[in-house]
């Protein structure tokens, strides 16, 4: 191996290619994530009902708390199994996270299928957002403590991830929302014979059916390349499997821990603001403000601002720390320097960073889970009809709510308890020698 190289190794130094392909792993969640996030809340209470489904505002509430529900309590059992693993030639996270993937696509898939039934379509839709929901990314986004010892290099890591997660975001919403977009405009309503309602087209169901195809096929195509450019480099010191921390002992001491507490509840409310904010924003855009012609451009331009806004916050996290950067990128950043900090008071073997991230995902699913299935309720409560062209003056009123005040709290709230909360005390350099040592004693 040439001195370089092996420096670089010794370093924990990462390759530009292994950044990239890291980050393209989380495309395809991402991609999935948002085009749900912006059209399931439409396609469930829309087109679902215009195909005889008659799935009410309740149901889909349940639906849509069921599956964040589900997918909050797998990633705790997710995490245990992991860290049960024994690690592998391909590592020990890596055959977890590519082959949750085949499973997912066809779970997204059948989200966005209409049965032949129509009785129980409701438990349909519910069953495979809760599948969907459940074959989550903690062994992808735990791969962040594997890749590299050097906490400067897992921040470039995160960065890199981050803007691919943005761009599969943006590939998401634009992607899916080009092809159904001919089925939720304002010519529908125009054409319709009675102003209260109209038809939806027989071939909306189709374009979905095609969308979420596309989607779908993000998966193998992404993984592939997760698979050929990473590969986990753990902590040498650390035993194989099995002889660290155990699960459930480790459960109770992360939540003890306070640095970890704070950044939980923080990102509890801001991840539960944006996941209201963009399930919301198509059905406001419909009902609310009468721009469904232009529902694809307004998403566009929030997206491409977000991505092209990332590689400024992370010049502004190395420059002015974590905590000053609060309102950009810097959660996802923070978690790795929380494990390092509970690695130095605590040390012990493989298995502490699935504990962390899966207890992570759990609450940060259970505030999303909470937050929508309230907000859709309130729907039911202000009276939404499914397929309307016109809704009631309540209706309007509680989708503004939704999409303003709501989020805007909620941010407001995350942000001032990750401020004033405790934060992980650990050198920015050469902190794996210090954990090394702290083994070694």
């Amino acid at each position: 191996m040439p001195r370089s190289q092996a420096r670089d190794k010794r370093d924990g130094h990462l390759s530009i290619c292994t950044k990239v392909c890291y980050g393209i792993g989380g495309v395809p969640n991402q991609v999935a994530s948002s085009a749900s996030a912006f059209y399931l809340q439409l396609f469930l209470l829309d087109v679902a009902q215009d195909a005889c489904a008659q799935i009410p505002a309740a149901q889909v509430s349940l639906a849509l708390f069921g599956g964040k529900v589900s997918g909050a309590v797998a990633d705790p059992v997710a995490g245990f199994f992991i860290n049960k693993s024994r690690r592998t030639g391909s590592g020990r996270l890596m055959p977890w996270a590519l082959g949750c993937m085949p499973l997912t696509a066809l779970a997204y898939f059948f989200l966005w299928f209409l049965p032949p039934f129509t009785s129980l379509r409701g438990l349909w839709y519910s069953g495979f957002y809760c599948l969907f929901q459940a074959l989550a990314t903690v062994p992808y986004t735990a791969l962040t403590m594997i890749l590299t010892p050097s906490p400067r290099e897992r921040d470039s890591a995160t960065a890199y991830r981050m803007t691919m997660e943005m761009a599969g975001t943006l590939m998401g919403a634009t992607v899916h929302g080009l092809i159904v977009s001919s089925a939720h405009g304002s010519q529908r309503c125009e054409d319709a014979v009675h102003p209260r309602s109209a038809a939806v087209s027989p071939d909306v169901a189709r374009l979905y059916c095609i969308a979420a195809a596309v989607v779908a096929l993000t998966y193998p195509v992404c993984g592939s390349l997760l698979c050929l450019g990473v590969k986990e480099q753990p902590d040498t010191s650390a035993p194989d499997s099995g002889q660290g921390l155990s699960f459930f002992t480790g459960l109770a001491m992360t939540s003890r821990h306070p640095p970890y507490l704070s950044l939980v509840a923080s990102f509890l409310f801001i991840s539960a603001a944006v996941q209201v904010e963009q399930s919301y924003f198509v059905l406001f855009c419909t009902h609310a403000s009468k721009l469904q012609d232009h529902v694809q451009n307004l998403v566009l331009t929030i997206l491409v601002s977000a991505v092209l806004s990332t590689p400024l916050w992370e010049r502004v996290l190395q420059r002015f720390g974590k905590r000053t950067s609060a309102f950009g990128i810097c959660h996802r950043s923070m978690l790795p320097d929380v494990v390092d900090d509970f690695q130095l008071q605590h040390r012990h073997g493989p298995g502490v960073e699935t504990i962390f991230y899966s207890s992570y995902v759990f609450f940060t699913k259970l505030s999303g889970a909470g937050a929508l299935g309230i907000s859709t309720l309130s729907l039911e409560f202000a009276g939404y009809e499914a397929g309307a062209c016109q809704q009631a003056e309540e209706v309007v009123v509680t989708l503004k709510v939704l999409i303003g005040a709501v989020p805007t709290c909620m941010i407001l709230i995350g942000l001032c308890i990750l401020l004033v909360g405790p934060t992980p005390k650990i050198p920015r350099q050469d902190t794996s020698f210090q954990l090394s040592l702290r083994s070694e004693n």
